[in-house]
């Protein structure tokens, strides 16, 4: 089953997985924020600006026009940085065709409301739980886009969705599974965010693999914690979703979050870091949102609040290590 996609917006992942849904047999309509940088797609048949030299079919063209990028979409992929989806999507859905799916790819909780992207879809489309799927996994964008193979989770609350979507973006080299866990998929996706800020931060103080391994197991160990508080299946963090997005984001250099922590242990602030790069690292906007989160469902979140902390300039990364190594000595399993 293929038809017409609608992606926003035309970032490295939103390109990225184009090339995906483009493979599996879609035509695709990427929309751009910018209209240079959708002329130079179509033009170029690459998004210099994004993804140079990856080459993108010719089954992928570029618009600044929303109501071009929406008309005729079954499918409306939503890859936008998460603190900016209400606004955004208030803007652009008047121009959604009716009982178009709606599939999040992002990774972040709103600040102030505190609700998961898929709620924030729910809430300014009116769409119900079966037109509301996400898709999360270890999927980083130059990689997808050179075709390495991936793997990664579509889920719906509605499982014939999921599986409708799964055969939507099933590509040569891109493996999705499905699940009905929406919220432990982007409760997963979040919170992995912050913890590669924290092993950035690590690496940029200097410290080895011992010590990035015990963040990354800690810090699966405070997702698990929050995750099944709200009711997620636990199963999901020891996923594609869970642990998969948490080793690849904390291990890889081409992790926005793993660098943009870093760059904090080496010292720099999170305004110069900002001033320094136009991606988005998700985890220094959502370390707050998911610490609150964490709060209102009475969930100890150490990781989460030191990193806040730290991009908050309350505290330094070596502080931070400090504070975790100095942390009252428990059973793992508590």
């Amino acid at each position: 089953m293929t038809g017409k996609v609608a992606v926003f917006s035309a970032g490295s992942w939103g390109t990225a997985f184009s090339l995906v849904l483009a493979d599996a047999g879609n035509d695709v309509t990427l929309w751009a924020r910018r209209e240079e940088v959708a002329s130079a797609i179509n033009d170029q048949r690459e998004n210099p600006e994004y993804l140079p030299g990856v080459e993108l079919p010719p089954t992928v063209q570029a618009t600044h026009d929303v109501e071009k990028a929406l008309h005729g979409a079954d499918l409306v992929v939503l890859a936008t940085p998460s603190q900016s989806l209400r606004e955004n999507l208030t803007e652009w859905a008047p121009y959604v065709e009716p009982g178009a799916t709606f599939v999040s790819l992002m990774k972040g909780v709103e600040l102030g409301t505190l609700e998961r992207m898929s709620q924030v879809i729910g809430e300014v489309t009116g769409a119900g739980p079966e037109r509301i799927a996400v898709i999360s996994g270890p999927n980083l964008a130059k990689e997808i886009a050179r075709r390495e193979p991936a793997a990664s989770v579509v889920a719906c609350e509605d499982e014939r969705v999921a599986k409708l979507l799964q055969a939507r973006c099933h590509s040569p080299a891109f493996r999705p599974y499905t699940s009905v866990d929406v919220l432990g998929c982007e409760l997963g996706g979040a919170y992995k965010n912050v913890v590669a800020l924290s092993v950035g931060m690590a690496v940029g103080l200097g410290f080895g693999d011992n010590t990035t391994a015990s963040v990354i197991t800690r810090g699966l160990a405070e997702t698990a914690r929050l995750a099944m508080a709200l009711d997620a299946n636990p199963l999901t963090l020891m996923g594609l979703a869970g642990l998969g997005d948490l080793v690849a984001t904390c291990s890889s250099p081409l992790s926005r979050n793993r660098t943009f922590g870093e760059k904090l242990g080496q010292g720099m602030t999170t305004d110069e870091i900002y001033a320094s790069t136009r991606q988005v690292a998700e985890g220094a906007k959502s370390c707050a949102s998911l610490l609150a989160l964490a709060q209102r469902t009475g969930v100890d979140a150490p990781i989460a609040q030191a990193v806040d902390a730290v991009v908050e300039g309350k505290m330094t990364a070596h502080q931070m290590m400090d504070a975790f190594i100095a942390r009252d000595t428990k059973a793992e399993t508590d």
